[in-house]
């Protein structure tokens, strides 16, 4: 366990970092005024109008990079920190959310494998690690059978939370690219407002990068503690 929690403390020290460096790119990028003087929600609704969708409305969502697109209901809820602002920053998150509802719209394969898993791992991903961890005190007192079998459910569990962390990495990755794409070819930044999107979506992208490599981390390391374990 003390390898376990070292792997953890260490995961997490990287994704503290990395998040932490994101909210200074985007105070920083948050400097930067857009010429166009549009808002976050001006962009969104332009970039949807400029892609064809009219069925999705932008509203705004308390809090701090709670940014998102939902599919149930056609909405891009940007937070209070972009929806008004008119910013590089605030340019970049919301032309990043518009860029998973043209990919909903356009029934992009990645986003509907990473939705087809959304009801599974919800429910599934909070009790894995108390599956494992409960397989194996069963298993470690009453031998090789029903706890063994518990803590590999367990690790399946896990592993399918392992795969939707790295679908979400096409699905995030492009929707930047999308958004970068339509920022440049419809002229709504100057190459300084630019450069300044790309890097805020660039560290954006990296919290998913770093969440997806802990999440497989954790998986080697909870496999390798059940398939390991001597069988009579």
């Amino acid at each position: 366990m003390i390898g376990y929690y070292i792997l953890i403390g260490a995961i997490g020290l990287v994704s503290w970092l990395v998040s932490n460096k994101l909210k200074k790119k985007f105070a920083f990028y948050s400097k930067v005024q857009l010429q166009n003087g549009m808002s976050g929600k001006e962009i969104a609704e332009k970039m949807l109008a400029d892609n064809g969708i009219t069925d999705v409305e932008v509203i705004s969502t308390p809090g701090q990079l709670t940014d998102h697109y939902n599919p149930k209901n056609k909405t891009v809820n940007l937070s209070e920190s972009v929806y008004s602002q008119r910013n590089a920053a605030a340019a970049a998150v919301a032309a990043h959310e518009c860029g998973h509802a043209v990919q909903h719209a356009q029934a992009y394969q990645w986003l509907q494998m990473r939705s087809s898993l959304v009801p599974v791992v919800s429910v599934t991903s909070g009790m894995s690690q108390w599956l494992i961890i409960g397989g194996l005190v069963l298993g470690g007192a009453a031998g090789i059978g029903l706890g063994w079998y518990v803590a590999v459910s367990g690790v399946i569990f896990m592993g399918l939370a392992t795969v939707f962390s790295f679908i979400t990495l096409p699905v995030e990755y492009d929707a930047s690219n999308r958004a970068l794409a339509w920022l440049k070819a419809k002229n709504m930044v100057t190459p300084e407002e630019y450069k300044g999107s790309e890097d805020a979506l660039k560290w954006a992208a990296r919290t998913y990068l770093v969440a997806a490599i802990g999440a497989l981390a954790s998986l080697l390391y909870w496999a390798l503690q059940v398939f390991g374990v001597s069988r009579d």
